[in-house]
C-alpha cells in the first residue's frame, strides 16, 4: 500500500492480497491424533506388562486368561484417551474474537465481508458498538473512543485521534492502552463515535494474535505431584523388572517351566508397580473436580486442584478481577461540600452536577462512565427529580472532545425556548480554564482532584451554560472557549471492588498464600484499589516500564518484595509469573481478559473469570469461577488443601498394600509353594479393588488446621519419612500375616485352589483394616469410626459384591483359579482381617507413643 485511497481496494487486489497474506484467523495448532495419544498410553509399564501376559497366555492356549488381561489393557486404554482428546481451544476462541464481520469499503462502495476477509490496505468503518477486525490506523475519527480492555486490562475507554491519510505510512506501531492514538486493535469494542481506519495488521500480526503465538508457544508442565509420581512409578519399576529378571531366571532353572518362569516374573513385577499412584491421582482430582463444583468453580484441568494446595503466590489482575468491570459514581464534589456513594439519599445540593453529567452525555450511552451517571440517577433519584434530566429536549450541537481541550459539550434546545441550555464535561483543569475561574478557586479544585485521585478515582469536571439567540447551527460559535460556563462541580468514578474480595484476600494471607496484582492500570488507581482489598502495598507499585529495565535476576530480586504492579504489558505479566517460578513459588493467577491468557497458562494455576472472562482467558486457564465471585478462590484453596492431605493418605495406603503384594508375589517362589497370586489378581487388586477402597480417603473431612497452616512447600516429597515408614511397617505386618495364614491352610492339606481363594479374601479384608486404621493417625479406632465418610459404607459394600462375584461366577472363579469358599474358611479369612486390624491399632499406638518420646527429649 504506497497511497491511500478513499475509495478503498478493488476486490481484484483486495483477493490477490487475501492469497498474498491468509485469512485474518489466527493459525490453529495441529492436534495429536489418537493414534500418536494411544502409543503414548501404551508406554506406561503397567501396560506393558499386561500385554506380555496376555500375549504369553495365548501362546499356552489360555484364551480367558489372555482376554481378561487384555480387557484391563482396553478400560485403562479408552479411559486415558478420553482424557487425552480433550484438548484446548484457546486458539479457536481467539480466532471467534479476532474475526467479527466488518464494514468495508471497496471499489468505492460500503459492503460487509466476513472478517476473515479483511486484508491489509483495506478501509474499515466503525461506529459504535463494532468489534474492531484488525489493526489499524485511524484516517478519519469523530469522537471515537474503543474499549480495549481485553488488551490492556484498563476498564476506562481510550479516546482516539486520526492522522492525515497522507502521513499513514509514517505512523509508527503503539502499544494498546493511552489516549490520543491513531491505531485501533483487532478484538477492541467501539464504545463511542465512529471513524475510518486504514488496516495495517491482520491475523497473527496483530497484537491478540501476538497473544495467540505466545500461547502456542506456551506448553502445559506436569504438576510437582504428577513429576513425583512418574518418579516412584519409574523408580519401582527399575527395581520391580530387575527382581523380576532374577526370580524369573532362578524359576526356570529350579522348575525348568520357560514361561511358567516368564509368567511369574511379569506377575512380581506387576506386584512392585504402584500402578495405582497415577490411577488414584486421577480419581482423587477427578471427585475433587466435583466438590469444588459446588462452590461454582469449574475446574478444567484436574491437575490444578492439587496445585492449588500448595499456592504460595496469588497474582491478581484488577479489573473484572478484584474490581466488577464497570465504573459507578463515587463522589460528588461542589463547592466544599461532598457525597460520597454508600449514602441511600442524594441531597438537592448535588442533583445538577448530576443532571448536566448526564446532559454532557449520550442518551443511550456505550461509555462506561457515562452509563454510571444514569445508574446513579436511577437509583437515587425519585420519579419526579428524573423529569429534570429533560427526556423532552433536543441535542441540537455537540462540541467534541480534542487533543487541545480534553472537554465536550452538548447544547440542548429547550421547547418553547430561543435560549440554548450547554453541558460540559471532561477533565477537571480543561473545565475549569472553560468556566474562566479565577487562580484561588482553580487552586482549590485541583486540590480537591488530588484527593479524590488518591482514592483511585478518575475525575471529570462538570459546567453548565445558556446560549442565547441562535435559531439554527448556522451561527454556533466555532469553539468552546466562546460559550459562557459556570462550573457545578466533580465527579469521580471508580470500577468498585468485588463484595467478596476483602474476606477472600485476608483468608488466602492467614494461609501463608501471597497476594500480589497485577494490572494496565496507573499506579495510584493501583495502589489505591490494592490498599482497599487488603493487599501489602509498603512496597509501592512497580511500574511496567520499571519491568522492561530490569533483567530476569533482577526482577526475581523486586518480586520478592513487591505485591502491586502497575501499567504492565502481557508480556510483562508473564515475565512476573516466570519471576515468582523462578524463585521456587507456585504461582496462581486470576484474569479475564485476551491480555491475561498468556500469564494464565504459564501460571501453575490459572483462575479465569467465568461470567465478565473471554473466552480466551476461560481456556486458557485451569479453574473457571463461574460466578466471578473472588471469594470463591479462597474455598477453593481449602478444598485444594483437603484433598492434598487425603491424597497422601491415600498413596500411604497403597504403598502399603503393596508390600504385601510383592512379598506374597516373591514368597512361594522362596519357598517352593503353589503360586498365590496370577497376573490377573494383580491386576484386580491393583486396578480395582485398591481404587475403590482408597476413594474411602478422598472423602476424608478436612483437617481442623486446613487454612491457619503455610502452603505445602513445593518441593516437599510426595511421603514424607514419616509416612513412608509408616506404611512400610505396616504393608510388612499385613505381609506376615497373611503369608503365615497361606502356609498354614497349605500345611493343613486345604486344596491349592481353596487356599489361594481364603488367603486372597484375607488379604483384601486386610486392605479393609488397613483404611480403617489410618483414616486418622492421630485417633483411635472408636473415634475413627465415629467421623461421618459415606465412602467407607460403601467400599465396603462394593468391595463385597466384587469379591462374592469373583468367588460365585463359576467362569471368574475358574479364572482366578480359586474353589468355593466353605463357611469354615470364610470365617477364618475374617478372623485373620479382624487380628491385622487389631495388630495396625498396636502398631500405631506404638508409633505415637514413640514420636511423643522423641519429642520430649528434644
Amino acid at each position: 500500500m504506497s497511497t491511500f485511497d478513499d475509495a478503498g481496494l478493488s476486490e481484484q487486489v483486495a483477493g490477490e492480497l487475501l492469497r498474498t497474506h491468509g485469512p485474518n484467523e489466527l493459525p490453529q495448532a495441529r492436534p495429536r491424533s489418537v493414534w500418536r495419544i494411544a502409543a503414548e498410553v501404551v508406554r506406561e509399564p503397567m501396560l506393558q506388562l499386561l500385554i506380555a501376559a496376555g500375549l504369553i497366555y495365548l501362546v499356552l492356549g489360555d484364551v480367558a486368561e489372555a482376554l481378561a488381561l487384555l480387557a484391563f489393557v482396553v478400560l485403562s486404554l479408552s479411559i486415558s484417551l478420553v482424557q487425552e482428546t480433550r484438548t484446548e481451544r484457546v486458539m479457536e476462541a481467539l480466532r471467534d474474537l479476532s474475526s467479527p464481520r466488518a464494514l468495508v469499503i471497496r471499489d468505492g462502495r460500503r459492503r460487509r465481508v466476513a472478517g476473515r476477509e479483511v486484508v491489509p490496505g483495506d478501509l474499515i468503518v466503525l461506529a459504535e458498538g463494532d468489534r474492531v477486525p484488525a489493526d489499524a490506523v485511524l484516517c478519519e475519527a469523530q469522537e471515537l473512543h474503543t474499549d480495549e480492555s481485553l488488551l490492556t486490562g484498563e476498564s476506562v475507554p481510550v479516546r482516539k485521534q486520526a492522522c492525515p491519510p497522507e502521513t499513514w505510512l509514517q505512523v509508527g506501531e503503539c502499544a494498546p492502552g493511552g489516549d490520543d492514538l491513531p491505531w485501533v486493535y483487532s478484538g477492541a469494542l467501539v464504545v463511542r463515535g465512529q471513524g475510518l481506519a486504514q488496516v495495517r495488521h491482520t491475523g497473527a500480526q496483530t497484537q491478540i494474535g501476538r497473544i495467540g503465538q505466545a500461547l502456542r508457544q506456551l506448553e502445559a508442565t506436569p504438576s510437582a505431584l504428577q513429576r513425583q509420581t512418574r518418579q516412584w512409578v519409574r523408580a519401582f519399576a527399575v527395581v520391580g523388572v530387575a527382581l523380576s529378571l532374577g526370580v524369573g531366571l532362578l524359576y526356570a532353572y529350579v522348575r525348568g517351566d520357560v514361561l511358567a518362569a516368564v509368567l511369574a516374573g511379569i506377575t512380581l513385577a506387576m506386584s512392585m508397580l504402584p500402578q495405582e499412584f497415577p490411577l488414584i491421582l486421577t480419581v482423587f482430582m477427578a471427585m475433587g473436580a466435583w466438590r469444588i463444583a459446588h462452590q461454582r468453580v469449574l475446574v478444567r484441568r484436574a491437575s490444578a486442584i492439587e496445585t492449588l494446595g500448595s499456592a504460595t503466590v496469588l497474582c491478581t489482575d484488577k479489573t473484572g478481577t478484584l474490581t466488577q468491570n464497570r465504573m459507578t459514581v463515587a463522589a460528588l464534589q461542589v463547592g466544599d461540600q461532598a457525597w460520597t456513594a454508600g449514602h441511600p439519599v442524594l441531597p438537592e445540593t448535588f442533583h445538577a452536577v448530576l443532571e448536566y453529567a448526564i446532559l454532557a452525555s449520550q442518551r443511550d450511552p456505550f461509555d462506561p462512565m457515562e452509563k454510571a451517571f444514569w445508574d446513579l440517577a436511577e437509583s437515587h433519584l425519585t420519579e419526579q427529580d428524573r423529569e429534570h434530566l429533560h427526556p423532552d429536549w433536543t441535542l441540537a450541537h455537540a462540541y467534541a472532545l480534542s487533543p487541545d481541550l480534553l472537554a465536550m459539550s452538548h447544547v440542548w434546545q429547550r421547547p418553547s425556548h430561543r435560549s440554548h441550555v450547554v453541558a460540559a464535561k471532561g477533565a477537571p483543569e480543561a473545565v475549569a480554564d472553560l468556566c474562566h475561574l479565577p487562580e484561588a478557586q482553580i487552586a482549590e479544585i485541583r486540590r480537591q482532584v488530588e484527593t479524590l485521585a488518591a482514592r483511585g478515582l478518575r475525575v471529570l469536571g462538570v459546567a453548565r451554560g445558556v446560549l442565547r439567540g441562535h435559531e439554527s447551527g448556522a451561527d454556533w460559535p466555532p469553539i468552546q472557549h466562546d460559550l459562557d460556563f459556570e462550573f457545578l462541580g466533580l465527579v469521580g468514578l471508580m470500577d468498585p471492588l468485588r463484595p467478596s474480595v476483602v474476606d477472600a484476600v485476608q483468608m488466602c494471607r492467614q494461609a501463608g498464600i501471597r497476594v500480589a496484582m497485577i494490572t494496565g492500570d496507573y499506579p495510584a488507581t493501583a495502589l489505591a484499589i490494592a490498599a482497599q482489598a487488603g493487599l501489602d502495598t509498603a512496597g509501592g507499585a512497580l511500574r511496567g516500564e520499571e519491568i522492561a529495565a530490569l533483567s530476569d535476576e533482577a526482577l526475581r530480586e523486586r518480586v520478592r518484595h513487591t505485591a502491586v504492579f502497575a501499567r504492565v504489558t502481557p508480556e510483562q505479566k508473564w515475565r512476573i509469573v516466570r519471576a515468582c517460578q523462578a524463585n521456587g513459588e507456585v504461582v496462581a493467577m486470576t484474569g479475564d481478559g485476551v491480555n491475561d491468557a498468556p500469564s494464565l497458562k504459564a501460571a501453575d494455576i490459572g483462575v479465569a473469570m467465568g461470567a465478565r472472562g473471554t473466552d480466551v482467558a476461560r481456556e486458557a486457564a485451569s479453574l473457571v469461577l463461574l460466578d466471578d465471585d473472588f471469594g470463591a478462590i479462597a474455598q477453593a484453596v481449602r478444598l485444594g488443601r483437603r484433598i492434598n492431605d487425603n491424597l497422601r493418605k491415600g498413596m500411604a495406603f497403597v504403598l502399603a498394600v503393596h508390600v504385601p503384594i510383592a512379598g506374597l508375589s516373591l514368597l512361594p517362589l522362596l519357598f517352593g509353594l503353589p503360586l498365590l497370586f496370577v497376573p490377573v489378581h494383580i491386576a484386580f487388586l491393583e486396578l480395582i479393588i485398591d481404587p475403590v477402597c482408597s476413594v474411602v480417603f478422598e472423602a476424608e473431612p478436612e483437617e481442623g488446621d486446613v487454612m491457619q497452616r503455610p502452603p505445602r512447600p513445593p518441593g516437599a516429597p510426595l511421603l514424607s519419612a514419616d509416612l513412608l515408614w509408616g506404611s512400610m511397617l505396616q504393608g510388612g505386618l499385613v505381609m506376615g500375616v497373611i503369608g503365615g495364614f497361606y502356609m498354614w491352610l497349605l500345611s493343613t492339606a486345604t486344596p491349592e485352589a481353596a487356599a489361594r481363594a481364603t488367603a486372597f479374601v484375607a488379604l483384601v479384608g486386610a486392605n479393609v483394616a488397613l483404611i480403617v486404621s489410618n483414616r486418622s493417625v492421630g485417633n483411635h479406632l472408636l473415634e475413627s469410626l465415629r467421623r461421618p465418610n459415606r465412602a467407607l459404607w460403601t467400599m465396603l459394600g462394593v468391595t463385597a459384591a466384587l469379591l462374592t462375584l469373583v468367588l460365585g461366577l463359576p467362569a471368574l472363579r475358574e479364572l482366578f483359579q480359586f474353589q468355593p469358599l466353605t463357611a469354615d474358611l470364610a470365617a477364618q479369612a475374617a478372623g485373620v482381617a479382624v487380628v491385622t486390624l487389631a495388630l495396625l491399632e498396636v502398631l500405631k499406638a506404638v508409633r505415637r507413643s514413640v514420636q511423643r518420646n522423641s519429642k520430649a527429649s528434644w
